[in-house]
C-alpha cells in the first residue's frame, strides 16, 4: 500500500505502507511532479427497520422502513487523483497540491445523471524549512482531522447515509461521520506546523468561518489547533477551536469551541483506540450543522442559543498476515440549547428539548490481496435515538447494511 505524504479522501487518506507514487517526472528546473490516488468500488445491501418512528433533529437513520435497497458506491474514502509539484529554493521547500475525488456512483435510482460528481477538495500551497512549513488553501481542517484518519471504516463504508429517497446519496458513505466525530471539511485556511519528521508536532492556524443558525456575520476567521505525539507504537492527539459569529440583525454575539483528542496503542499485529470530542455550538455530523437553534428568540440570546455536542469511539484491530480484523462502536450527541429547553414542544422536533444520538457498530475484514489491492467486508448497524422524545414513540430508528469491495491504491 502506498503512503499519500498529504490527507486525502472524504475526510483524507493516509495509507499504511511505504509511499510509493507510480508517476514520477523529474523536471528540468530541479522541480518533481508525481501523480497517484486510488479507486474503490463497494457493492451494498441496507434495511431499516419498520417499527423505529422517532422524529429527532438532526438524527441520520430515517424512520420505518425508508431504507431497503442494493447500490454499487463509493466508500467513505471517493476516488482520488492527486497530483504535486515540488521544489527548492535556496533554504524554502515549496509545493502545489491538487486533490480530485470524484465518486462512480450517482443519486439512487438516478440512470442518466451524465457523470458522477467531482470534488475538488484540496488545492493548496506549501513553503517550508527548518522552521516549520505553512499551507495556504484548501485542505482538511486541523479540529477532528485524527479522529478520522484514525477511523477503520475509512477503508470501507460505516454508515451510509441514506435516506432512501430517489435521488439521494450520490456522494460518499459517511463512514463514522456523524457516529463518533464531527467531518472537519475541505476549508480554506493559513496554518502554520512545527518541521516534521519528530515525535511531536504541533499545528495552528486561521480558517474560513462558518455561519452557525441566526448568526450568520464572520467578523473573524475561526482558529484552530493540533498537538500530535507519534512514537513507537503509541499516538495521541488533542485539537481545539474558537469562533465567535454575530446575528446581523440584533448584533447578538455568540463564540463556539471544541476539544477533540484521541490515544492509540497497536503493533503489526493488534492495535486498540479511543477518541472523542466536545463542542459547544458546533453541530453534529458536519462541523456547524445545527450547531445553534433557529426558531423563535434564537439570535437574540448569545451562548444560550448553542446546542452542546460531544462523540466517541472504542475501535480494535488484529493482524494475521495480509488479513486485519476490526470492530468498533461510536456515536454522536446533540443536545438542545438552553433557549430551547425553556420552550415548549408544540409537534415539530425543532422546538422544545431534546437528545438526539447516532450510534454504530461496525466490523470489517480487510486483506491486502496484493501490495495495491485490497479487498473489504463489512458489517454495520445504525440507530438513532431522541432520548427525550415523548410517549409513545419507539426509543430509536435502526438499519443494517452488508458491504463488499475493491480499493485499489497506486
Amino acid at each position: 500500500m502506498k503512503r499519500f505524504a498529504y490527507v486525502l479522501g472524504a475526510l483524507g487518506l493516509v495509507a499504511t505502507s511505504p509511499a510509493h507514487a507510480q508517476l514520477t517526472m523529474q523536471m528540468s528546473n530541479g522541480w518533481a511532479f508525481t501523480f497517484s490516488g486510488n479507486v474503490n468500488a463497494f457493492l451494498t445491501y441496507e434495511k431499516s427497520s419498520s417499527s423505529g418512528d422517532t422524529a429527532t433533529p438532526f438524527g441520520v437513520v430515517p424512520a420505518g422502513d425508508a431504507i431497503d435497497q442494493t447500490r454499487i458506491q463509493t466508500g467513505l474514502l471517493p476516488a482520488f487523483a492527486v497530483f504535486d509539484a515540488k521544489g527548492k529554493e535556496g533554504d524554502t521547500d515549496l509545493s502545489v497540491h491538487f486533490g480530485f475525488a470524484p465518486q462512480i456512483n450517482c443519486g439512487r435510482g438516478i440512470h442518466d445523471c451524465f457523470g458522477a460528481q467531482i470534488d475538488m477538495r484540496q488545492v493548496f500551497l506549501t513553503a517550508g524549512g527548518s522552521w516549520g512549513q505553512v499551507l495556504a488553501g484548501r485542505e482538511l481542517a486541523l479540529f477532528g482531522r485524527q479522529n478520522i484518519l484514525t477511523d477503520q471504516t475509512l477503508f470501507g463504508v460505516g454508515a451510509t447515509g441514506a435516506s432512501g429517497a430517489p435521488g439521494s446519496g450520490g456522494g460518499t458513505t459517511l463512514g463514522r461521520t456523524g457516529f463518533g466525530y464531527d467531518y472537519p471539511q475541505f476549508v480554506a485556511q493559513m496554518t502554520y506546523s512545527t518541521p516534521g519528521g519528530k515525535a511531536s508536532q504541533f499545528s495552528i492556524g486561521v480558517f474560513e468561518a462558518a455561519i452557525n443558525g441566526p448568526y450568520t456575520k464572520t467578523n473573524v476567521p475561526r482558529f484552530e489547533a493540533e498537538y500530535v505525539y507519534n512514537k513507537d507504537n503509541f499516538k495521541g492527539w488533542i485539537d481545539g477551536l474558537f469562533q465567535t459569529n454575530k446575528d446581523p440583525d440584533t448584533g447578538t454575539s455568540a463564540s463556539s469551541s471544541g476539544l477533540a483528542g484521541g490515544l492509540r496503542y497497536g503493533n503489526k499485529q493488534f492495535s486498540i483506540l479511543g477518541s472523542g470530542f466536545w463542542g459547544k455550538g458546533i453541530g453534529t455530523t458536519l462541523l456547524y450543522l445545527g450547531g445553534a437553534c433557529t426558531d423563535g428568540t434564537c439570535g437574540n440570546n448569545g451562548s444560550t442559543d448553542l446546542r452542546d455536542s460531544f462523540g466517541y469511539i472504542i475501535q480494535a484491530t488484529f493482524t494475521s498476515g495480509k488479513t486485519t480484523f476490526a470492530g468498533s462502536y461510536g456515536a454522536n450527541i446533540l443536545k438542545s440549547s438552553d433557549t430551547e429547553n425553556n420552550a415548549i414542544r408544540i409537534g415539530t422536533p425543532l422546538q422544545g428539548k431534546f437528545e438526539t444520538e447516532n450510534a454504530l457498530i461496525s466490523a470489517g475484514v480487510y486483506h491486502q490481496a496484493t501490495k495495491s489491492l485490497k479487498v473489504v467486508f463489512e458489517f454495520d448497524y445504525a440507530t438513532t435515538k431522541d432520548k427525550d422524545a415523548p410517549a409513545p414513540q419507539p426509543d430509536k430508528n435502526s438499519s443494517w447494511a452488508i458491504a463488499g469491495g475493491l480499493m485499489l491504491f497506486f
